[in-house]
């Protein structure tokens, strides 16, 4: 007779599954991490700085239980960041934003994947815009961090403000749209699950119409 214990370990919102026996504990990966959407159209899939194409990753929403796996199909400044047809199988009504999630390694991706750093960050942050006649970004004036991040909404109110995986509250991030050279500064004001996950009304500055993600931006900390 085989003998099987489990039990769950909460702490900051992330369950870990503990057993023991010969029953395999799940591969809980980034506990902590936020979970929010991209705003893109398409079957459900995620993106992730995490984890290669390819991963397949189950996330449960701790607050309805939840749960969608689906597979790493790009690259993204998240653990995690699902895209519309995803969150929509495990969001609340009205929110876009999951601050106590489960994220589960289920198959692929055995190793980690290394974000690639765009050649204009490596040379100080400034690119050119498409559509933009050839017109280069402003030249950075803080100190550029997270090269390669993609920056998204977290659909919560308030005056401006960004929540950060990376940065503690009270840092100044400055946060540019390489594709419309639009800038805002915001303050952390909170823990997520990227480098810079900005509310609704930060977004707004810098959004292109009807997109919820910005794939080519520059992120600064100027404080």
């Amino acid at each position: 007779m085989l003998s099987v214990t489990t039990g769950a370990l909460v702490a900051g919102g992330v369950i870990a599954t503990m057993a023991t026996g010969n029953a395999a504990a799940p591969d809980v990966v980034c506990p902590g991490s936020t979970v929010t959407l991209s705003g893109e159209a398409g079957p459900p899939a995620a993106t992730s700085g995490t984890f290669p194409v390819g991963t397949k990753l189950k996330v449960t929403n701790l607050d309805n239980n939840q749960t969608t796996t689906v597979t790493v199909n790009g690259p993204s400044g998240s653990c995690v960041l699902l895209n519309n047809a995803a969150f929509d199988k495990v969001r609340e009504p009205g929110k876009n934003l999951i601050r106590r999630a489960r994220i589960e390694r289920v198959g692929g991706g055995d190793a980690p994947a290394k974000a690639a750093t765009p050649p204009a960050a490596a040379a100080g942050g400034q690119q050119a815009a498409p559509g933009q006649g050839g017109q280069q970004a402003a030249p950075a004036t803080g100190e550029v961090v997270c090269p390669g991040s993609t920056v998204t909404l977290s659909g919560e109110a308030g005056p401006p403000a960004a929540t950060s995986g990376t940065f503690p509250v009270g840092t100044k991030l400055k946060v540019t749209n390489l594709d419309n050279n639009q800038t805002t500064t915001v303050t952390v004001n909170g823990p997520s699950g990227s480098c810079v996950l900005l509310n609704n009304a930060a977004f707004d500055k810098v959004r292109e119409p009807g997109k919820n993600l910005i794939r080519r931006a520059r992120i600064e900390r100027v404080n």
